[in-house]
């Protein structure tokens, strides 16, 4: 059972989410990919579990996302980066996903 700490504002947080690190995710995607929906629809599924993490969706299609391509090196989508650094081409793992946020969470 977690422990909940009650702030000035009453409302009650588990004590482990408001120690968790910030976590920057992006996700650059195409047009019709399906890999790419197969993304957006996981992280909708477990975005609630992180409240640490802040999303952004770039599209290749878009300025933004040709400089991520370039700065990446992306030939494949979805290209998904965590805090700063490529984390997969091409589709996710889910399972090496969740550890990598849960490391990150921690450190």
């Amino acid at each position: 059972m977690p422990r909940y700490i009650v702030l000035a504002t009453m409302m009650a947080y588990p004590l482990a989410e408001l120690f968790m690190r910030e976590i920057l995710l992006e996700e650059l995607s195409s047009p019709g990919c399906h890999n790419c929906a197969a993304f957006k629809e996981f992280w909708e599924e477990i975005k609630g579990n992180w409240p640490n993490v802040k999303f952004t969706e770039y599209s290749i299609i878009d300025p933004a996302g040709q400089e991520m391509v370039q700065k990446y090196q992306i030939f494949a989508s979805p290209g998904v980066i965590i805090n700063g650094e490529l984390f997969s081409t091409g589709g996710v793992n889910r399972d090496d996903f969740i550890k990598k946020l849960e490391e990150l969470s921690k450190e």
